[in-house]
């Protein structure tokens, strides 16, 4: 059975060829049956029945020009006196199909001729010959109400479809949308990641280079220091690898986790430890805190330790020998603010700004963008008098 409902649906046409056939064939029967008087009455009703069954046939095909047939057919039945029969069933049906599917001006106009039909019906053939007008206009309602109810089931019928075409369409902006927002979050999470892999490498391999230099340049007149500096090495390294394992441990989706603790994000009070080591590789660090410390949202925490980082990263690599630097953390109402500074000679300003011609610069860039995601200020520039300073506020959001 549902094979059969799935062929009738797939051949709407066939279909109504199908049932303009059958109205055809009991058209021809009331003919035949002597329903019209011999002579141009009944010359005239087998063009109104071919027409009536042809609105049938095509009325989902071409609604609108079925409509305008149907109406010249009644048209030549009003005026050549060729009586209603049961092929004028074919009106009812092409109300409620041009209701349902057609153009605007084509429902309106099939309800006003709808509403039309039965009274001029009436003034052409009168029901019963005599009768009071009581009669007329009661018999005019009968007939009217079964085109008015085609009408009203067919246009309930576009409303109904035009509604789930907005939920559809609705869905489908929504779906469109979500996809769009799943990509911004890609793309946010990769440069976030980007900028994690950025200052963990080159923080530590730049404490590695400077270690591994010394140790190769005091190997042989001072063992000790070289040993030292070894240490140093192995422990940043250490280090490095397993902030780098939590922080590609988030791709992993799906394999089993690696064997070994992973470090927790960094924080403010590792701050004083990143300064001691950036001490070892032979900067001389001045850090201070000032105001009451308190417990910050991890997102601060972590903006702050990766400006210092980046910062004292920056000293060792532009400021030259001799280089000398300081750290101020400073608890406000409010924020926490961040300045560090160095003396030495600098980088070139444009390698802050835009990154340079040659791609450097990208951790300055990095580091405005991670004060951006907590809704802070960051200024860096040459400090007057030599170096750089990189002063920062990071607003503290309310709890909950």
């Amino acid at each position: 059975m549902q094979r059969l409902y799935d062929f009738l649906r797939r051949h709407p046409t066939g279909v109504d060829v199908f049932w303009a056939f059958v109205l055809l064939g009991l058209s021809g029967m009331s003919m035949a049956s002597g329903m019209y008087d011999a002579g141009r009455e009944a010359i005239v009703a087998v063009p109104v029945a071919l027409g009536l069954s042809t609105v049938v046939a095509l009325r989902r095909r071409a609604p609108e020009k079925m409509l305008l047939l149907a109406i010249t057919v009644g048209v030549v039945q009003l005026v050549f006196g060729v009586r209603p029969s049961i092929g004028n069933f074919a009106m009812l049906v092409i109300t409620y199909t041009v209701a349902a599917v057609g153009e605007r001006w084509a429902s309106r106009l099939a309800l006003v001729c709808s509403l039309s039909a039965a009274a001029l019906s009436q003034l052409r053939w009168e029901a019963e010959p005599g009768g009071s007008w009581a009669q007329a206009v009661f018999v005019t309602i009968v007939m009217t109400v079964p085109f008015v109810l085609a009408w009203v089931l067919g246009d309930s019928l576009r409303t109904r479809r035009a509604y789930f075409s907005q939920l559809e369409e609705r869905a489908a902006r929504l779906e469109r949308e979500r996809e769009a927002q799943s990509k911004v979050a890609v793309a946010a999470e990769r440069a976030r990641i980007a900028r994690e892999l950025h200052d963990v490498v080159a923080h530590n391999v730049s404490v590695m280079v400077v270690q591994a230099d010394g140790a190769a340049y005091v190997m042989d007149a001072a063992p000790d220091q070289a040993r030292q500096a070894l240490e140093t090495i192995s422990s940043t390294g250490r280090q490095a690898l397993a902030e780098m394992r939590r922080l590609l441990g988030v791709l992993r989706t799906g394999d089993a986790p690696e064997s070994g603790e992973y470090v927790p994000q960094p924080d403010v009070e590792q701050i004083e430890e990143l300064v001691e080591q950036v001490r070892q590789t032979g900067l001389e660090v001045d850090f201070k805190v000032e105001g009451t410390p308190r417990p910050l949202p991890s997102g601060v925490e972590l903006t702050a330790y990766r400006i210092v980082q980046e910062a004292l990263t920056n000293t060792r690599k532009h400021g030259g020998p001799d280089a000398g630097a300081s750290v101020r953390l400073v608890y406000f109402d409010d924020g926490l603010g961040l300045l560090v500074e160095d003396d030495g000679r600098g980088a070139a300003h444009e390698l802050y700004e835009d990154g340079g011609a040659d791609g450097a610069g990208h951790g300055m860039i990095g580091m405005r963008e991670r004060v951006g995601m907590v809704g802070g200020t960051l200024d860096a520039g040459p400090r007057p008098g030599g170096g750089f300073r990189i002063s920062a506020l990071l607003p503290l959001k309310p709890a909950g």
